[in-house]
């Protein structure tokens, strides 16, 4: 044999090895599935209620929902008959604390630049009695102890071992986040630069954002004039400065109608964007608040007891403020209510005066609304992430159970689910996270 056709007999496998290689790394690409759930009823909370409707899903989005004669079903699609079932969008909780969150310490009332982003728990279990509740969508915040305690961060309650499992992205690449602050007695001690008075809460607040005026103005100048060079950042009053840009909204903890008027003063000497959270005297001054167009994110206690402050507490403030026109959402501020109840808090607005409709886009498009999100959550539309719950029956009836919790097309919680069931109806210490006494279980 010619050493020619040897030594090409020789390479052929070699030739042949990108081939191999390349086909082995080139996967075909994982198939999308699209599911249809039909025969339900659905609230698309966008538009009026459908009776024997379907849902089409295709991954992660909502392709249709109508009437089951309008919506073509493919032929590949897999059906999943919901008759006797109420379909939802997935519920968006816009003051939480669950996953362990915590944010500024005792050092100081105003902590801008602390993130409760480094210090959330995804594997913690309040989590996944959230998604049992129904919400796939939380703003995680600190707590109003301090006038100012950090970064919120809006997360999915997506299945995942990270906090960047579950965070929200940007159009720009940024985390979704706002920013805590409170007033009234919270925030209130005689120590460590705390502010002793109402008075003197406003004005260490009022400073903060002076200073912040003064570092964006030096920044904008600096970038203008030396472009090249490195502007020395400073954490806190950048946070501030994006506030003031209106990147980023103020979700604000207060309750008596003076601090909520105190808060309506600030936000119209600095123009930030705020999110009024708790307001239980709102219905004092519901004027006030529909001319300023801030909305409120209400708490709706269902036993007596807490903060004085809160004394005056009425269920009527939901039905108060959406008749302004108010953009008017729930939280459960959960420890505060549990995750688990949160449909409860709408069915106590109905029962007070609000409408159902109303009602049902304080548990969802409201929320959305108020965290920026409304382009892809908070309703059943076409286009939008396919986050969803699947009820028993009426959403506002006690006997209702949450059946299934879907966060963009996967299904994060399932009654039917031995271990998720532990979550939905487990009482104090069920699905706890490994509890014990010692010098090792407490940080």
């Amino acid at each position: 044999m010619r050493p020619r056709k040897l030594i090409a007999i020789a390479l052929a496998p070699l030739l042949l090895l990108p081939f191999f290689f390349s086909s082995a790394q080139e996967s075909p690409p994982l198939e999308v599935k699209i599911r249809a759930y039909t025969n339900a009823t659905i609230y698309p909370v966008s538009s009026p209620r459908i009776e024997k409707g379907t849902l089409l899903i295709k991954g992660d989005t909502i392709l249709a929902v109508g009437p089951g004669k309008e919506v073509k079903i493919p032929a590949d699609a897999e059906v999943i008959d919901a008759s006797g079932k109420t379909i939802i969008p997935g519920l968006i909780c816009t003051h939480s604390h669950i996953g362990s969150v915590a944010g500024g310490d005792y050092s100081s009332p105003i902590q801008p630049e602390v993130r409760v982003l480094d210090s959330i728990d995804v594997r913690n279990t309040s989590i996944d009695k959230a998604r049992a509740g129904g919400i796939t969508t939380a703003n995680l915040m600190s707590g109003s102890g301090h006038l100012l305690s950090g970064q919120t961060i809006y997360l999915k309650l997506r299945k995942g071992n990270t906090v960047e499992d579950l965070f929200i992205e940007q159009p720009d690449g940024t985390i979704a986040y706002g920013v805590k602050m409170a007033n009234g007695t919270n925030s209130i001690r005689d120590n460590g630069g705390f502010p002793g008075t109402r008075g003197k809460s406003a004005a260490l607040v009022r400073q903060k954002f002076i200073d912040a005026r003064a570092y964006l103005e030096k920044r904008r100048k600096h970038q203008k004039e030396k472009p090249d060079e490195a502007f020395e950042r400073d954490l806190a009053l950048e946070t501030l400065a994006d506030i003031l840009e209106g990147k980023r909204t103020v979700h604000h903890h207060t309750h008596r109608h003076d601090d909520i008027l105190t808060v309506l003063r600030l936000k119209e000497e600095f123009g930030f964007k705020v999110v009024l959270h708790h307001v239980s005297e709102a219905w004092k001054v519901a004027d006030e608040i529909a001319a300023a167009k801030v909305p409120c994110s209400l708490i709706f206690l269902d036993s007596p007891g807490g903060k004085l402050e809160a004394r005056d507490f009425e269920w009527k403030n939901g039905a108060e403020l959406s008749k302004r026109g108010v953009v008017t959402a729930f939280h459960t501020d959960d420890p505060i209510n549990d995750s688990r109840w949160f449909l409860r808090n709408a069915a106590v607005g109905v029962r007070a005066g609000m409408s159902r409709q109303k009602a049902l886009e304080g548990l969802t498009l409201a929320g959305a609304k108020m965290l920026d999100l409304d382009q892809s959550i908070g309703s059943l539309d076409p286009g939008k992430q396919a986050d969803f719950v699947i009820l028993s029956g009426d959403p506002f009836s006690i006997y209702t159970r949450v059946l299934e919790t879907h966060v963009e097309g996967e299904k994060v919680f399932d009654l039917e689910n031995p271990s998720d069931r532990l979550f939905a109806e487990g009482g104090y210490g069920a699905g706890h996270n490994r509890e014990a006494s010692g010098c090792c279980f407490y940080r």
